[in-house]
């Protein structure tokens, strides 16, 4: 009897407990709808659309990519991001191992102290570093961080490409029986190199100026080859995506300008070295190939011919997208600008004088 009435009691207690939870649930406002009715309203047409689509979109792009005008453009492009990228990986290498393993005493030992000075002779260091352009740009910026003042490592960065000795050997090369082209390049860089030097110390302003931001120098306590590898990393990956930007822009004009432009501008002197120094920044020859393009240009003069392998080292789209990535946009137009300039001008009177 005593049993029966403890199973009726725990009965009772468990209904109750059910009404309980029953008023509580009652009580409780409608949420969210349950999952099953979230994956009834999907929108599976557009899942399903771009799968579908995806196909017949790849086929065109891939006949598309098969024009001959489009081979030409990626043949170009890879060309010269090909062409630039040992010198590229030489530069941030030697930016990377100034960085970590060369202390600044070094170069104010180096350097005169008075930057007018300091120039020259930085424009005239250049010749020690045989590698094009995209090696030039992140020395020049490891040099800064290290202490060099910016007119002296902007000098060594456009001298560098220009007058080391694979680049004047390449020259003579490609003008056989010529000396008087190779001395007219090495002179007319040299000019040029010191020349926007000085003007950096006249009108040159530190808000043009914003390096990318990057460990500098060796700090102690810590492993120089971690640093190296760092700053290496660093330098690599942030210049190679401009690199591969200038690349394709100068791909896109190769392909897009018709030769026949290049022989109206044949007859007037002053308009083919103009049109040869646009040329040559917008071709992004590199500084070791570069001479063998200028002899190929027959038609226009020796001076003209100068132009494009003095403003092709210091000025082409390539370089110009390095320099924004390393420097900021607004020393990079204001920079390259200034350069072609100054560029044309040295090719002009030295060209005339020795050719």
């Amino acid at each position: 009897m005593q049993k029966t009435d403890a199973l009726a009691a725990q009965a009772r207690t468990e209904a109750e407990a059910a009404a309980a939870v029953s008023a509580v649930t009652a009580d409780v406002p409608a949420s969210a709808p349950a999952p099953a009715r979230d994956r009834r309203s999907l929108p599976w047409p557009l899942l399903f659309g771009p799968a579908v689509l995806a196909g017949p979109a790849l086929l065109l792009l891939s006949r598309w990519l098969d024009v001959p005008a489009m081979q030409a453009w990626r043949t170009v492009c890879l060309a010269i991001v090909v062409q630039a990228l040992p010198f590229l990986l030489l530069g941030t290498a030697l930016s990377g191992a100034i960085n970590a393993f060369v202390p600044a005493r070094v170069f104010s030992r180096v350097l005169p102290r008075r930057p007018v000075l300091a120039v020259p002779v930085a424009g005239v260091a250049g010749v020690v570093l045989p590698g094009c352009e995209c090696a030039s740009v992140p020395v020049a910026n490891s040099l800064i961080h290290r202490g060099v003042t910016p007119a002296a490592a902007f000098a060594f960065l456009l001298s560098a490409p220009a007058i080391n000795p694979v680049v004047l050997t390449a020259t003579a090369v490609a003008f056989p029986g010529n000396p008087a082209m190779v001395l007219a390049r090495l002179l007319a860089s040299l000019a040029t190199a010191a020349v926007m030097g000085w003007l950096w110390l006249l009108l040159g302003r530190e808000e043009w100026l914003r390096p990318a931001v990057r460990h500098t120098g060796h700090q102690p306590g810590h492993s120089r080859w971690t640093e190296f590898r760092l700053g290496f990393q660093h330098d690599f990956l942030h210049a190679g995506g401009f690199l591969v930007v200038g690349a394709m822009a100068a791909a896109t004009f190769n392909v897009a300008v018709p030769r026949s432009v290049l022989d109206a501008f044949t007859g007037s002197p002053w308009l083919s070295v103009l049109f040869l120094a646009g040329l040559a920044v917008v071709l992004a020859v590199c500084s070791e190939a570069d001479a063998f393009v200028a002899a190929s240009l027959s038609g226009f003069s020796p001076t003209a011919r100068l132009a494009f392998m003095v403003v092709g080292p210091m000025v082409d789209l390539k370089l110009i997208a390095l320099q924004a990535g390393t420097f900021g946009r607004a020393f990079a137009v204001r920079f390259s600008t200034a350069t072609t300039l100054v560029a044309i001008l040295s090719s002009s009177l030295i060209g005339a004088a020795l050719l």
